[in-house]
């Protein structure tokens, strides 16, 4: 499979499948056509069914997806079968807020570090962590992280991705609000959440 012609929004809406089966399985649903979760997701059927069959087979015609099941398979798309590590950076209350969102873990990410260059958090608990010191930040390559979030100052946040590059991470989930230049084999996503409220008046 060619992940590489897989539309980025397809992408982007592979989770929202995985949060909407996952409720499912909670509500003990067996099965559910695309119609029924057109409905629940606020999305077209033949959208939803365009974006699953870039991934191979789902669901059966006349009887749907099969619930329990079909969460596996996007769970595995999106290599959450595993539980995914990530660093940290930045022990602010963005940072600490993030630290102790429970929604992470119904995905299978584990905070497993958090730094800061702050000396009055360094050794403070947030969490299940100890603050560690950015100055260390190299350790996390023994560590199996692949995976960082910052929540820094958008001035502090390049010299921060340089030395995340060189720890072997492959993925950055930037809220710091500024453009950043990485390797190639390094996948960058910035949410602004001032940038991304700027739009809705215009709808108003």
């Amino acid at each position: 499979m060619n992940y590489q012609k897989i539309p980025d929004e397809t992408i982007k809406r592979m989770p929202m499948y995985l949060r909407a089966f996952s409720m499912l399985k909670t509500e003990n649903r067996d099965s559910i056509s695309s119609s029924q979760l057109a409905e629940r997701l606020g999305m077209s059927p033949p959208q939803i069914r365009k974006d699953l069959s870039y991934f191979g087979a789902f669901g059966t015609r006349g009887v749907g997806y099969p619930v329990a099941s079909t969460a596996d398979q996007i769970r595995g798309i999106l290599k959450l079968d595993v539980t995914q590590k990530a660093v940290l950076v930045g022990a602010g209350r963005l940072g600490a807020a993030i630290a102790e969102y429970p929604g992470f873990a119904s995905f299978g990410f584990d905070i497993a570090a958090i730094f800061d260059n702050d000396p009055s958090k360094i050794g403070t608990k947030i969490g299940k962590n100890v603050v560690e010191d950015i100055a260390k930040i190299d350790t996390i390559k023994s560590r199996d992280i692949h995976l960082a979030i910052l929540a820094i100052p958008a001035d502090a946040a390049q010299p921060v991705v340089d030395g995340l590059a060189d720890c072997c991470i492959k993925g950055i989930l930037n809220l710091s609000a500024c453009h950043l230049a990485v390797p190639k084999s390094i996948k960058v996503v910035t949410i602004d959440l001032a940038m991304e409220l700027g739009t809705l008046p215009y709808y108003m």
